[in-house]
């Protein structure tokens, strides 16, 4: 987009080589006026302000797919969000954090946009912050992490998808009039068949070293949307953000919903600085310590699968040194003692060492991996559990599915309900007992087998059946917070996907 001028004020975000531009028109509206390659300071004051809604809303004159839609707690269905005050500060000499309030002409409802520019790494960071001090809830249906609009004369969508053991294809497509959606309803093992990010090429097919191009990734484990519009002036509205499908959710006055952040970056170097862009940013910011060299590791799992011992065990250790590996990973199969897993059929939930199996404890083996100058790491999936597990007899209301219907397994397994406090305690001592009782576990493999069916919460509700699919992600991470809080040291793998 080519700058022109005008007089209206503005809030500018920038990095070394990007910037977002919005502006407040006449009506207090806010407006993005631009998003491309790096502006001076004099440029940006000269930019047009448009007609671009920063973050648009349902239920007024806004036509097009809505970044936002609530029904307020007196039944109205309208938003209408004017600027109410913006404010930025500096968090590290590459981070910039700056904050855009925008509040309801009638009703004490706010949405905050923010946003974190990474100067180096040119990279945006953006997410919303949705309050209200109504009388009673609101009920919330889109609550978009972002919007961003382009006005090009055409665009080529680049999408990535897959399944188990072929991730990550991808397809070009040239956007046409109407609306094209990426997304994906499975709420857990999200990614299984498609992926939460993109690469858009302004004016032409994508190339790898030159043309206007942006990449966008949403931080998300759950289901996910993004959103492709182009509107009837050829303009085209990226919208992205958890998945609003049967997400309805219910926020009570003085709470915050934050939805999760969407990052991205622009280059006019085609794709590869892109990928480059992004690289550096998870480097630095995205991979819990990203700056280090990873482990090379030797997993048992397709060697021995369930069938295995302490002897088998310890020669695949002696040879793992042997090779120059750094690390021995025990997969799954060495837990369950009513329910012994010996295969996928049982056993899961019960994560006592099988004395069968390995009679000296795991401890055995990290003393094996030490002697033999490498670590130790283990199998976990602490979020599932068999029906034919201890778990499963003791706590049946603990798993996701719907009352008076049929189980829905894959690989055999359920879904624990993090929504469920005592389920986000259980699955927290699951790891925490296996890391205490058996000093010395340096890796922890974290695996997830299935994704979402029969979606129903004996925790939540019938009122708040629709939070689950929020309320759980939440959790996960929670879970994940209180570990890597205890055990800053211990590296985690997140298996599976698509």
């Amino acid at each position: 987009m080519s700058p022109l001028r005008a007089s209206d004020e503005k809030i500018v975000i920038s990095t070394s080589g990007n910037t977002l531009v919005f502006a407040v028109d006449k009506n207090n509206k806010l407006r993005q006026s631009y998003y491309g390659q790096a502006l001076s300071p004099a440029d940006c004051a000269e930019v047009q302000t448009g007609t671009l809604d920063a973050f648009p809303t349902f239920g007024t004159s806004y036509v097009s797919e809505a970044a936002l839609r609530a029904v307020h707690a007196d039944g109205n269905t309208s938003t209408e969000l004017v600027y109410g005050s913006h404010s930025s500060r500096q968090i590290s000499d590459d981070v910039e954090q700056t904050e855009i309030l925008l509040k309801d002409t009638y009703f004490p409802f706010t949405v905050k946009l923010c946003f974190k520019a990474y100067k180096k790494e040119n990279v945006i960071e953006q997410w919303t912050e949705i309050s209200h001090t109504e009388k009673n809830d609101v009920t919330l249906y889109n609550f978009a992490s972002s919007h961003l609009g382009f006005n090009n004369p055409s665009y080529y969508l680049t999408e990535f998808y897959g399944n188990w053991a072929e991730e990550m294809k991808m397809a070009e497509v040239k956007l046409t009039r109407g609306l094209k959606v990426l997304d994906s309803k499975l709420g857990v093992r999200a990614t299984q068949y498609a992926n939460p990010c993109f690469l858009l090429s302004l004016n032409d097919k994508m190339k790898e070293n030159s043309g206007e191009v942006i990449g966008g990734t949403l931080a998300w484990s759950g289901s996910w949307n993004l959103s492709f519009d182009v509107d009837n002036t050829e303009s085209l509205h990226i919208i992205s953000g958890i998945n609003p499908y049967a997400s309805q959710y219910t926020l009570k006055p003085k709470t915050v919903f934050k939805t999760p952040s969407f990052l991205y970056t622009f280059s006019t170097n085609g794709s590869g600085d892109i990928s480059r862009n992004f690289h550096k940013w998870a480097k630095q910011y995205g991979v819990y310590k990203g700056d280090r060299p990873r482990t090379t590791l030797l997993n048992n799992w397709e060697a021995t699968y369930f069938n295995f011992n302490e002897q088998v065990l310890t020669g695949i250790i002696k040879d793992a040194a042997d090779m120059g590996f750094e690390l021995f990973l025990l997969d799954d199969g060495w837990f369950g003692q009513k329910y012994p897993r010996d295969n996928d059929n049982a056993g899961l939930g019960d994560w006592m060492v099988n004395k069968k199996k390995l009679p000296n404890g795991l401890g055995y083996l990290v003393n094996e991996s030490a002697k033999n100058k490498i670590k130790f790491g283990i199998w976990l999936e602490p979020e599932m559990v068999n029906p034919k597990s201890e778990l499963y007899e003791k706590h049946p209301d603990w798993v996701i599915t719907q009352p008076n219907r049929p189980l829905d397994l894959q690989r055999n397994q359920l879904i624990l309900d993090l929504s469920n406090p005592k389920v986000q305690d259980y699955v927290y001592s699951v790891i925490d007992n296996t890391l205490t009782e058996s000093p010395g576990i340096a890796y922890i493999k974290w695996d997830c087998n299935r994704f979402v069916t029969n979606s129903g919460s004996f925790y939540e509700g019938a009122a708040r059946q629709s939070h689950l699919w929020i309320d759980y992600v939440n959790g996960l991470y929670g879970v994940m917070k209180r570990v890597r809080a205890k055990y800053p040291d211990i590296s985690l793998m997140l298996c599976s996907g698509g």
